[in-house]
């Protein structure tokens, strides 16, 4: 007795016999095929374009392309596009009518259009990868460029997709956005402006990523650490990231401190604080003392000179002192800074330095050091900037100068408790007599 399977016998059989009509029959069993034949077709080219391009770039040493090649899915959009071309040579041969085996075919080239510019799309970004991996941060930034590339290859993939499934040329399509242009400008109206400033910004060189810059308006104070089409990303010092929009950059106004270090010095601004009630003229002791400084020797021996020339030229009945020129202990002190500062190292001996009183206040008269330092990095720069100051508070006591501090709480209580024991001490005395 033979053990075979009768398929006339089954019921299935006879229900699809019944409610389907054999077009449609031939029609399933064709797109079966179809999708049989896009898988395996799907997985040689997938097999075949791997092999070359892996083998095209080891070749030329470009192992880092391979990586992005996967990571952006590249050879996938390219695999899956080929297959499907074929798959829409073999829907002409279906038992359908003509409109909709147009239709069909319509839709499977607009897929594989699809596929196509995504995989062009997927370069443009793997070029960008390697220019930011290997990018040297003294050139501007190119990935303004390259999503404004992406922008108008995804353009032109809308239009060729839509063209397709319309079955209209796309010079129609082009010729009918004429029309639409007002609301376009106002849709993409942040896209157009952020295009015009991130080209702006990249052609005149304003900004570059690792550029160290201030914008109060936004809070940014840091470094740029990525420039987009649309934001720039700014790391503050606080490691928190502001987020800016590229055409703010543009129209507004910010602080670039790029320049400062390409100019190989920093600047050191900062002033002493000085009580006015120190200031006063040096005798011959206070010249003595003063002549033990070797930074002030050709200051005082010239000084000297000059005022001993200008005293011998005073008349006879004006010799009297106040009549005189003499020296001062703050005109001392801003000689000695300035000396200090111009045989520092670490001072930039080609900048302008400078010490200078400015304006008297009520809280003190400013004395105000004006230099560069020759190391531009934040740390060195500071640590420079104190042993300057710390040496020139030190030096004040030497001069008979004080810096002026306000009183706090405790110089109150003393003064109090001064006051109570002065009070004290009057009583006893009054009570004795």
């Amino acid at each position: 007795m033979e053990n075979t399977l009768d398929v006339s016998t089954w019921p299935v059989k006879d229900w699809i016999y019944q409610y389907l009509p054999e077009t449609w029959m031939q029609v399933l069993a064709g797109l079966l095929f179809l999708c049989v034949l896009f898988i395996l077709l799907r997985s040689v080219t997938q097999r075949v374009l791997s092999s070359v391009v892996t083998k095209a770039l080891i070749r030329m040493k470009q192992n880092k392309w391979l990586d992005l090649l996967v990571a952006r899915r590249i050879i996938n959009s390219l695999s899956t596009a080929i297959p499907l071309l074929i798959t829409a040579t073999g829907i002409s041969m279906m038992p359908l009518s003509q409109d909709m085996l147009h239709f069909l075919v319509r839709v499977i080239l607009s897929i594989v259009c699809y596929f196509l510019f995504k995989a062009i799309s997927g370069l443009l970004l793997c070029w960008q990868d390697i220019k930011d991996l290997y990018q040297d941060q003294s050139k501007a930034s190119t990935k303004g460029y390259i999503q404004v590339a992406r922008l108008a290859v995804w353009g032109v993939a809308s239009i060729l997709i839509i063209s397709i499934l319309v079955d209209r040329s796309p010079m129609l399509m082009i010729s009918g956005l004429g029309a639409l242009s007002a609301v376009l400008l106002l849709v993409f109206k942040d896209t157009l402006l952020s295009v015009v400033a991130s080209s702006q910004l990249n052609s005149n060189d304003m900004l570059r990523i690792g550029d160290w810059i201030e914008m109060p308006q936004t809070g940014a104070d840091g470094f740029v650490i990525d420039m987009a089409l649309h934001t720039v990303k700014v790391q503050n010092w606080d490691k928190t990231v502001t987020t800016i929009p590229t055409y703010q950059l543009f129209s507004g106004s910010y602080k670039n401190w790029r320049h400062m270090f390409e100019s190989g010095g920093r600047r050191i601004k900062r002033s002493l604080r000085i009580d006015a009630s120190t200031v006063r003229f040096l005798n011959a002791e206070d010249l003595k003392n003063l002549k033990r400084f070797a930074l002030l020797d050709e200051y005082l021996h010239q000084k000297e000179q000059d005022i001993q020339a200008f005293n011998q030229e005073l008349p006879q009945e004006n010799t009297d002192p106040v009549n005189e020129r003499r020296l001062t202990n703050i005109g001392t002190f801003r000689a000695y800074a300035d000396a200090y500062i111009k045989q520092k190292q670490g001072v930039h001996p080609d900048m302008i330095m400078m010490v200078r009183m400015m304006e008297p206040s009520a809280e003190g008269i400013p004395i105000e050091v004006y230099c560069f330092s020759q190391d531009t990095a934040w740390v060195n720069y500071e640590r420079l900037q104190g042993d300057i100051f710390d040496h020139l508070l030190a030096i004040l006591p030497e001069m008979g100068l004080r810096l002026y501090q306000a009183p706090a709480g405790s110089d109150f209580r003393y003064g109090f408790q001064s006051n109570t024991e002065d009070l004290k001490r009057i009583k006893e005395m009054l009570r004795d007599a």
